[in-house]
């Protein structure tokens, strides 16, 4: 359970810093775009009510509540599963990236009125990408295929 707890922590603390590190230091918000790599890895601020991508995006307080809420109740979900099973490693892994990620966003969503702040966009090979992401997205994403695919322990 340690490393559960350990890689939770980090990956909650790195969206965190990272997110205050771009978004208020390097001042994306006033900015509003800072190239980086350009086309490869730019910055550009959005503030996301939906879920991924913007999806469901229409601000609602009730909304938010229930973002926030459903994050917590997965988090805790996993958690259960892995106190309560004997799982991999990998899946160990896996979830706390996850619970990780969706606490971090769920922060983000008290903190900022019901926003996540997001601010990575990357494109490549003329392919303009639209959309903006964080760390907090990635953990999610990496989590959530990680334990779909995560070979499971085999019981004695």
């Amino acid at each position: 359970m340690t490393k559960f707890y350990l890689i939770l922590i980090a990956s909650f603390c790195f969206d965190q810093v990272s997110k205050w590190f771009v978004v208020f230091w390097l001042n994306l918000i006033s900015l509003n775009s800072i190239d980086v790599l350009p086309p490869f890895l730019n910055f550009r601020m959005g503030w996301n009510y939906g879920v991924n991508f913007g999806l469901f995006g229409q601000q609602s307080e009730l909304k938010s509540y229930f973002l926030i809420a459903l994050s917590i109740i997965i988090s805790g979900l996993i958690l259960l599963w892995i106190y309560r099973t004997k799982v991999s490693n990998l899946q160990v892994s896996f979830g706390a990236l996850l619970c990780g990620g969706a606490l971090a966003n769920a922060f983000d969503r008290i903190i900022y009125d019901g926003a996540v702040a997001d601010f990575l966009n990357m494109s490549c090979c003329g392919i303009y990408n639209p959309f903006v992401f964080n760390f907090a997205d990635v953990f999610i994403f990496i989590g959530a295929v990680g334990l779909a695919f995560a070979p499971e322990n085999k019981k004695s």
